[in-house]
């Protein structure tokens, strides 16, 4: 059927036209808005990010901080076995150089099933000795690499808290900065506001200084005109009639 008589037919028909260019508008206009909130979000992340790594760090030093008390304990604790180990074998050295001494006496004495003796507990006393020399080098080398330990995490420490420091630092240095911007902008607002109203009060002063002085200047011509006419009608002041000067001006003129 035909739509030329139906006054909706040409209307929908233009709007089926224009549904396909309107599409690619709303597309794009919604790709913008998703670029705007990924931006968004990856500002937002940025700023938790920043405000929460003096957080970050200050963590980083307390953990660092109890490892070293941690290491620093072992350490301790290490340096007095190693130091029981020394005395042991301190202890076995001189045990050793006694037996070994009793041994000479008895090789002198001809007392072979003594020396045999004193050679058996001289053995087991190497083998103690040797035992306590095994431990304190152990614990010996274990206290070198607690205090490498310790020195690493003392400068780690350091380190982080010389960044935070200065992170502070600098953080309160710029905060006085905007502030001290702030107060001094506000300031010159103020100034400017001030010299503004103080220009206009000048202007309105000049003007009715002006005004003032145009009006006293009226006041006086005035006054002199209305007294100079009672001064003539007192007769006081005579009227100056210069009709008859001209005359006998002219007169003495035609007569020359």
């Amino acid at each position: 059927m035909s739509t030329k008589g139906r006054p909706g037919g040409r209307g929908k028909a233009q709007a089926t036209k224009a549904a396909p260019a309107e599409a690619p508008a709303s597309a794009a206009l919604w790709r913008r808005l998703v670029t705007a909130v990924r931006g968004g979000v990856n500002e937002l992340g940025e700023a938790i990010a920043e405000s929460q790594a003096l957080r970050i760090l200050d963590q980083e030093i307390r953990d660092n901080d109890d490892e070293l008390h941690r290491v620093r304990a072992n350490l301790a604790e290490t340096m007095a076995h190693c130091k029981v180990a020394q005395e042991r074998l301190a202890a076995a050295d001189a045990s050793l150089e006694e037996y070994e001494g009793y041994a000479l006496k008895a090789l002198k004495a001809g007392e072979d099933a003594l020396v045999r003796e004193i050679a058996a507990r001289i053995s087991l006393l190497e083998t103690e000795r040797d035992s306590h020399a095994g431990q304190a080098q152990m614990y010996a080398e274990d206290i070198a690499h607690l205090r490498r330990m310790a020195a690493q995490l003392e400068a780690t420490i350091g380190r982080l808290k010389q960044q935070v420091d200065t992170v502070r630092a600098t953080e309160n240095v710029q905060r006085a900065q905007a502030a001290v911007a702030n107060r001094r902008e506000g300031s010159d607002v103020r100034v400017r506001t001030a010299l503004d109203s103080l220009e206009r009060i000048k202007r309105r002063q000049a003007e009715r200084g002006v005004r003032f002085d145009a009006a006293h200047t009226i006041k006086d011509g005035v006054g002199d005109e209305a007294l100079d006419a009672k001064l003539r009608r007192a007769g006081i002041i005579a009227d100056e009639d210069r009709t008859e000067a001209v005359l006998s001006r002219l007169k003495k003129k035609h007569d020359a």
